[in-house]
């Protein structure tokens, strides 16, 4: 058998490939673009108004959670908050150095227990 050596190259279904990937990284960067969220969430430009808070969630640097001015384990704020009403009002104060894991397993024992009505205090400008 007489083979032919290799001449050319078909490139058409490499740059199918490439318009491809160039296409998902489009849409992909131009979605992070716009769903971007601020670095320094603690701060917000305005004063939200006052509302009736109902009871606090205090989150400290070293680690320790507060609720309604008593030091508390996670354990143990699920066991405060079991008995409380789904229509409760919540305001979590957190450090902004904290472990945002920290704030992120408050925050879903909270939606665990079907709280909607949690706010974040920030600080203003």
């Amino acid at each position: 058998m007489d083979e032919k050596p290799f001449e050319s190259m078909n490139v058409i279904p490499f740059v199918d490939i490439m318009l491809v990937l160039l296409t998902i990284v489009l849409t992909t960067s131009s979605f992070i673009a716009s769903g971007r969220l601020a670095v320094d969430l603690p701060q917000a430009s305005q004063n939200m108004p006052d509302t009736k808070e109902d009871h606090s969630i205090e989150l400290g640097l070293d680690g320790a959670i507060s609720f309604d001015g008593r030091i508390v384990t996670l354990d143990g704020l699920k066991a405060e908050l079991t008995p409380l009403k789904p229509d409760s009002t919540f305001v979590v104060r957190a450090d902004r150095n904290i472990a945002f894991q920290r704030f992120v397993d408050v925050a879903d024992l909270l939606r665990q227990l079907a709280f909607t009505k949690v706010a974040i205090q920030t600080e203003t400008n």
